[in-house]
């Protein structure tokens, strides 16, 4: 049975090609809901950009039919703009007045057509809850969310009896089980499952069809060394030069950003497998102007970049430690080695043999996201590192931000690799915080 969907604002500047997530249903959009797409469209950011792309998406569907009787949609749906004269209840005219008049379009429709059942989505909370209050059935915009409880960690426990088990340190490779499903690149923790006392790490090679010792750094990458197990399983997917995708999620101070930045600049200078590494981190929003802090680009950078700053001097320090040289992180950035810049300026470009970090990207979107790995060029590796709990967009949450959407899309594909980090190494009182605050 066919139903009304009604789209709230943030639905189409989340997702510009919301229209067609529908299935076969009726996909009304509120003519107010153009109204407030209208004041964003001459915006540089995102939600610019998602403005225009909805505009032109609408003008398309124009050129077909009248879309106040209906267009058709690709997957068999329907597309109508519709407005309403219906008043919304008293004791609300007063506030909210463009919700109020979106959420008259679903109460007009739910009387105008009782045999289609009525469905508000938008990603606005408490409007949901207005919505229902007011005997709208309300739901989420749900096309990119991803549960935390289920999303992919990277990483599992495998028992092994005690013949495989020897058979892996002695041969250093073992069979995929054919009585358990893997994904490519998982890090797996073996166990004895005869003694229960003799345990390894491992890696699954779905091309080979193997499990396969992980990598053990044994001086340490930049001068860091793994100080647990999902950090070594961390250190191992970034050195492997054919997996081109990693994901490293964690809460703060587990180290996603200083493993990564190690791996880059061991790989770009000692290794010399990249031509540069190039760090970033989104300026909130995407694209925003930076044009109000003095100075000029570098200095208006700083106070963004500050984290990266000082997590490249840490690997500087102990790489002059345990090496004997002086080279500074300022260094790395004059011979070019070393490029720190912000997401606003990558579209358009093409980044071949390069090192990219990006970090906190649990504030991008999936369409920006997306944006960012369509730049990789030949021979490139691209690493994005963030806290799904810790998310400044007000557009985005845990569920449905780029990080998280890119791990899941990912999961299956022997090109991308990801790690979640569970235990603190910042300082005691720092994993305190996080675990009790």
């Amino acid at each position: 049975m066919r139903k009304n969907f009604v789209l709230d604002t943030n639905v189409l500047l989340h997702d510009p090609g919301a229209f067609e997530a529908f299935e076969d249903n009726v996909v009304n959009v509120p003519i107010h809901v153009i109204e407030e797409i209208d004041q964003f469209k001459k915006e540089l950011s995102e939600l610019g950009r998602n403005a225009r792309h909805v505009a032109r998406t609408l003008d398309e569907y124009r050129m077909k039919g009248r879309l106040g009787e209906g267009v058709e949609l690709p997957n068999g749906g329907m597309l109508r703009v519709l407005f309403s004269a219906k008043e919304i209840p008293l004791g609300l005219q007063a506030v909210h007045s463009m919700d109020n008049l979106i959420l008259a379009v679903a109460m007009q429709l739910r009387e105008d057509e009782p045999a289609l059942e009525t469905v508000f989505v938008s990603m606005d909370t408490n409007l949901r809850i207005r919505a229902d209050a007011m005997g709208i059935v309300a739901e989420d915009f749900r096309r990119e969310k991803v549960e935390l409880s289920e999303l992919y960690t990277g990483a599992s426990g495998h028992q092994l009896p005690m013949a495989d088990f020897d058979r892996f340190f002695e041969d250093n490779e073992l069979p995929l089980p054919d009585d358990h499903e893997f994904h490519p690149n998982e890090y797996l923790t073996l166990k004895d499952a005869d003694s229960g006392r003799r345990s390894a790490l491992a890696r699954v090679n779905m091309t080979k069809g193997l499990i396969q010792p992980i990598y053990q750094p044994r001086g340490g990458v930049s001068g860091i060394q793994p100080r647990n197990r999902e950090q070594r399983f961390a250190f191992d997917v970034l050195l492997r030069e054919e997996v081109r995708l990693v994901t490293l999620l964690g809460k703060a101070g587990t180290g996603k950003t200083l493993l990564a930045l190690a791996a880059g600049i061991y790989q770009t200078i000692e290794d010399q497998t990249y031509l540069r590494m190039l760090v970033s981190r989104p300026i909130y929003p995407l694209g925003r102007d930076i044009g109000y802090l003095p100075g000029g680009v570098e200095d208006k950078l700083n106070p963004w970049m500050q984290p990266i700053h000082d997590n490249m001097e840490l690997l500087a320090n102990q790489s002059t430690t345990n090496t004997g040289t002086s080279e500074s992180y300022h260094d790395l950035i004059e011979s070019g080695l070393v490029q720190v810049e912000p997401l606003t300026y990558i579209r358009g470009r093409s980044i071949p043999n390069q090192f990219i970090v990006v970090d906190e990207a649990q504030n991008l979107t999936p369409h920006e996201v997306k944006t960012i790995i369509t730049r990789v060029g030949h021979g490139t590796k691209i690493v994005f590192t963030g806290d799904p709990y810790q998310i400044d967009n007000p557009y985005v949450d845990s569920s449905n931000n780029g990080l998280t959407y890119l791990t899941d899309r990912f999961q299956h594909e022997a090109i991308a690799g990801s790690v979640t980090l569970f235990k603190g190494e910042r300082s005691e009182l720092a994993e305190l915080a996080a675990n009790l605050l």
